[in-house]
């Protein structure tokens, strides 16, 4: 789609209307906000949280009140640039798939706001912030933080050679949960990787929800997902990914030390993810959608009572 066929304001089809970046931001930026995906926040929810899930599952074994609030700050920032140059690599990669996806061809590169040398350029200066943030802890989370770049390369092209390329998205959104512990600690136990090893199942689950939008014009386009690959069997799929995931956290909370209000936190956030599957109708796209945002709210509710059983927890031994 050529760029005047887009409308007035640029408006990239999937993006949130009306957002502040269409309505303040200078037009010149714009192109450049829609690549970082700012209008869009459900995009670093989801990468931050499992940061802040392992800080608090950290600070619980530690025997602190509340997890490092430094620490916090760092991966909120670090998760905003870094899934800005995530968005915007993934879209230099799939330039080409995005002009034949009719959600995905009014986006920047493809209707052709802005160009690919600038767009890598746009790229490097968000994973300079990144960079500057992972500088600030200590050696051992600088290696593990560096080890993730390894699934965020390869990803934008398992699409073309595999049919669950969700399961490298997992490996990839899934690192903060290793993050928030060697952070900690300088070093990975086994919280952490049963955390990561839950985590992972998430990501599956709700990025398969998120392709049920998707799923007509990923066929046509030659396009691999897990909506397509689970086909009929889609909702029971989500399922099991949920399932997994929670199973997968109960050592995590165990061996970490969690109290009352931990375990809370993961009973709720089960029922979030069961409230999901029972709404989820593979036909229906925009109801998809909406399930798959409200995946910042089980996340937060799992944080929650991770944090407040620190606080507990720590009250309770003074």
């Amino acid at each position: 789609m050529p760029s005047g066929d887009l409308p007035p304001s640029g408006q990239v089809a999937d993006a949130v209307a009306g957002h502040w970046a269409d309505r303040w931001a200078p037009r010149g930026w714009r192109p450049y906000l829609r690549l970082a995906r700012i209008e869009r926040p459900i995009g670093w929810w989801l990468l931050l949280l499992p940061c802040w899930w392992s800080a608090a599952l950290a600070a619980t074994a530690d025997d602190r009140l509340f997890p490092d609030l430094a620490h916090l700050l760092l991966f909120l920032i670090g998760a905003i640039a870094m899934r800005g140059a995530g968005s915007t690599y993934n879209d230099i990669a799939d330039r080409d798939l995005d002009a034949r996806v009719e959600r995905t061809r009014s986006r920047p590169l493809p209707s052709g706001q802005v160009g690919t040398r600038a767009a890598a350029a746009f790229l490097v200066a968000q994973a300079l912030v990144g960079l500057c943030v992972l500088l600030q802890f200590n050696n051992v989370a600088k290696l593990v933080g560096l080890a993730s770049l390894v699934p965020v390369a390869i990803y934008p092209f398992m699409k073309r050679v595999m049919p669950m390329p969700q399961a490298v998205l997992g490996l990839a959104f899934s690192w903060g949960a290793l993050m928030g512990w060697v952070a900690l600690f300088g070093r990975l136990d086994p919280p952490a990787l049963w955390l990561y090893a839950g985590t992972i199942a998430w990501v599956i689950g709700y990025d398969t929800i998120y392709a049920v939008q998707d799923i007509e014009d990923d066929e046509i386009a030659g396009i691999s997902s897990s909506a397509r690959l689970f086909g009929s069997r889609l909702i029971p799929a989500v399922g099991v990914c949920y399932a997994a995931a929670v199973l997968f956290m109960v050592p995590a909370l165990w061996l970490a030390g969690a109290g009352l209000l931990g375990w809370l936190g993961l009973a709720l956030f089960a029922g979030h993810l069961a409230r999901q599957v029972l709404r989820l109708a593979p036909c229906d796209g925009l109801g998809a959608l909406t399930l798959f945002r409200s995946n910042r709210d089980a996340g937060l509710i799992l944080f929650a009572g991770l944090a407040a059983d620190c606080l507990w927890q720590g009250l309770a031994g003074v």
